[in-house]
């Protein structure tokens, strides 16, 4: 079992990229249905399903990934940044950008998961949960 479920759905997104795989399947959870999200609505991903497992507290999220021309990888790399050792946290106004914005930040803030632009034009702060580029 994993201490850090997000790093590991993030390090599956990644290898499978790398290897250029259709789809990855990871356990389920509000937060990781959440990132599927903002991954989706960010052009990063094709999109998500949410398949039932054999008991219903057992669920998995389908991740369908996406490609350019010639089957390179949309997403170009992903970056875990607050950890369970070393959580992080940005203020509303030291949000970070990722690439001078070619990227996106994504927190969990008091108003849920969001993006770093979404949470400055919210006007919070949180837990950096990652970086996508």
């Amino acid at each position: 079992m994993s201490t850090d479920p997000i790093a590991d759905m993030l390090t599956r997104i990644r290898n499978a990229s790398m290897v250029k795989h259709d789809s990855i399947t990871v356990p389920a959870s509000k937060t990781k249905i959440a990132i599927a999200q903002i991954l989706k609505n960010e052009g990063f991903t094709r999109g998500f399903e949410l398949l039932k497992g054999k008991t219903p507290q057992h669920k998995n999220l389908k991740i369908q990934l996406m490609y350019k021309e010639k089957k390179a990888p949309v997403i170009n790399g992903l970056r875990r940044v607050s950890r369970p050792g070393l959580r992080t946290y940005s203020g509303k106004s030291e949000i970070p950008r990722v690439f001078g914005g070619l990227g996106t930040a994504i927190l969990s803030t008091p108003k849920g998961v969001m993006t770093g632009q979404q949470a400055w034009r919210s006007n919070v702060g949180g837990e950096v949960i990652c970086f996508v580029w």
